[in-house]
C-alpha cells in the first residue's frame, strides 16, 4: 500500500497511525535507524507493507515535479494506492494533478479525505467525487477517526495470492545501495550474465527471482533487488526509492545478504536497509564485495571487520564474508554459509536443555531487583522459529532490565549456535 498526495495533507500522520508502535525503534541500540518511509501494518488479520511517499526527499525540484515523482514511484511499487486529500482545505488544483497521474495506474485507488475532524467536515466531502475515484472516505489521521472503514476498503482491494505451490528452497536476497555490486554477485554465483551489470547506479530495473542448486543438491531462490528505476528524470539523489524495493525482497526472504562496497566503505544508507532486515527478524550475512580492489596489508581484513562491528553493533550475530564478484574470491563459501544461517534461523531448542542454560545463567549472575523486589525466572520455552523466539516466564516482567535480557541472550547464543539469526526474548508473567 502506498500513501500519496500533495504536501501537507497528513500522509505521514496517517502512515504513523496505521503503523502504530511497529514504526518506532524496537531496540535502544546504536546504529538502528529511526526514520522510516516503509513499515508494516495489520488490519483484521491481514498484514501488509506501507510506503509513505511523504518521507521521500526529492530536493529543491519544482513542486509539480516532486508530486509527480512521488506518485509514479507509488504506482510502480504498490498493490493499492491511498490518495490523501484535505477536508480542511478542500479540493485543490494540486489534487487534480495527482489524480491525473493516478488515472494511469492499473491499480486500485482509495480516496481518503483527511482532517475531517468534526461532523460537518465529514459530511462536506462531495467536491472530492469530482476526482473520479468513487466514494471518498472521510478520516482523521490525528485522531484515528474513520481509519477502520478506510482499511476495510484497502484490505478488500489487495490482490488474492495463490499459495498452493510449496517452495522448499532457501530464499535469500541481496540488499544494499546502488552500485555495491549486487548484480555482479548474482552473475558470479550463477556463472552467467543473468542481469545487467553496469558501473552506473540504478541500472537494475526489476527484482529478479532465480533458482539454482549447489553441489550438495540444496535448492536456493535468489532475489536481486532492483536499483533505482529511471522514469523520465528521476534524480540520482532518490536513493530511498531503492530501499523500497529492498524491503519487499526482505519480507520474502529467509536470509538477507547485506552487500557493502569495500571501495566506498559504509554509508548511512547501508545501515538503514540492514536495520530493517534486523527488525524484520531475518537471517543476515554481511557481504563485503570488491575486496580485490583494495591495497591490503596483514591487518586490513581485521580492521575492516572491526569497523563493521562498530557501525553495525546490532548485527553482532551476523557473519562477515569478504568476496570479489570479479575474481570469485570466497564466492564458493557463500551457499554453505547461507545454508547454515537458514538452518539456524529455523532451529528449535528442547525446553529441558534451554531451562538448564537459563538456570545456570541465573546461578552465575542473579536476576535484578528493584525496591527490594527481585525478579524470579520460573521457566522458558521456545514458541517460534524464523527467528527463534523464546518466552521466559517470570514473576514481574517489568523487573527485566535490558542489560539482563541481553545477558540471557548471550548465554543462549553461547550454548546454541544461532550464528546469523536474531533471537527474540519475551517476558511473560506466570499465571
Amino acid at each position: 500500500m502506498a500513501i500519496v498526495g500533495r504536501p501537507n495533507v497528513g500522509k505521514s500522520t496517517i502512515f504513523n497511525r496505521i503503523a502504530g508502535d511497529r514504526i518506532s525503534i524496537v531496540e535502544d541500540t546504536p546504529g538502528v535507524t529511526r526514520d522510516r518511509i516503509y513499515a508494516h501494518g495489520e488490519w483484521l488479520g491481514t498484514e501488509f507493507s506501507m510506503i509513505d511517499t511523504g518521507g521521500i526527499d526529492i530536493g529543491d525540484e519544482p513542486f509539480l515535479k516532486q508530486i509527480t515523482e512521488q506518485a509514479e514511484i507509488a504506482i510502480d511499487e504498490a498493490d493499492v494506492i491511498v490518495f490523501v486529500v484535505s477536508a480542511r482545505e478542500g479540493l485543490a488544483d494540486a489534487d487534480e494533478r495527482v489524480a491525473k497521474i493516478l488515472y494511469r495506474a492499473d491499480k486500485p485507488v482509495i480516496l481518503a479525505v483527511n482532517k475531517a475532524d468534526n461532523p460537518e467536515q465529514r459530511q462536506d466531502i462531495y467536491d472530492f467525487y469530482a476526482l473520479g475515484f468513487g466514494d471518498p472516505y472521510p478520516i482523521s489521521g490525528a485522531h484515528g477517526l474513520g481509519l477502520g472503514d478506510l482499511l476495510d476498503a484497502v484490505v478488500q482491494s489487495f490482490p488474492s495470492e495463490d499459495q498452493s505451490v510449496e517452495d522448499d528452497s532457501i530464499r535469500f536476497s541481496l540488499i544494499g545501495r546502488p552500485n555495491v555490486g549486487k548484480s555482479s554477485l548474482v552473475n558470479a554465483l550463477l556463472g552467467e550474465d543473468r542481469v545487467i551489470v553496469s558501473d552506473i547506479a540504478g541500472t537494475t530495473r526489476d527484482a529478479i527471482d532465480t533458482k539454482f542448486t549447489d553441489n550438495t543438491g540444496t535448492e536456493f531462490t535468489m532475489v536481486d533487488t532492483a536499483g533505482i528505476r529511471k522514469r523520465g528524470k528521476v534524480y540520482e539523489n532518490t536513493e530511498k526509492y531503492s530501499v523500497m524495493r529492498a524491503m519487499k525482497a526482505i519480507d520474502n526472504s529467509d536470509v538477507v545478504l547485506v552487500v557493502l562496497n569495500a571501495e566506498e566503505g559504509i554509508r548511512e544508507q547501508d545501515k538503514k536497509v540492514a536495520g530493517y532486515a534486523h527488525e524484520a527478524g531475518r537471517g543476515i550475512i554481511i557481504v563485503v564485495n570488491k575486496w580485490d580492489t583494495l591495497k591490503k596489508n596483514n591487518h586490513s581484513l581485521h580492521d575492516f571487520e572491526l569497523h563493521i562491528r562498530e557501525e553495525f553493533q546490532y548485527l553482532a550475530y551476523a557473519p562477515i564474508i569478504f568476496v570479489s564478484a570479479v575474481t570469485h574470491q570466497r564466492l564458493g563459501d557463500l551457499p554453505e554459509l547461507i545454508k547454515k544461517v537458514s538452518q539456524n534461523h529455523a532451529k528449535r531448542v528442547q525446553s529441558a536443555t534451554l531451562n538448564d542454560v537459563i538456570m545456570d545463567a541465573v546461578a552465575m549472575h542473579p536476576t535484578p531487583s528493584e525496591n527490594g523486589k527481585r525478579m524470579r525466572i520460573f521457566y522458558a520455552t521456545q514458541v517460534a522459529i524464523q527467528p527463534p523466539t523464546f518466552v521466559i516466564f517470570v514473576n514481574e516482567p517489568e523487573l527485566m532490565h535490558f542489560s539482563y535480557e541481553r545477558y540471557l541472550e548471550n548465554q543462549i547464543r553461547e550454548h546454541f549456535d544461532f550464528t546469523g539469526t536474531p533471537i527474540h526474548l519475551i517476558e511473560r508473567r506466570r499465571k
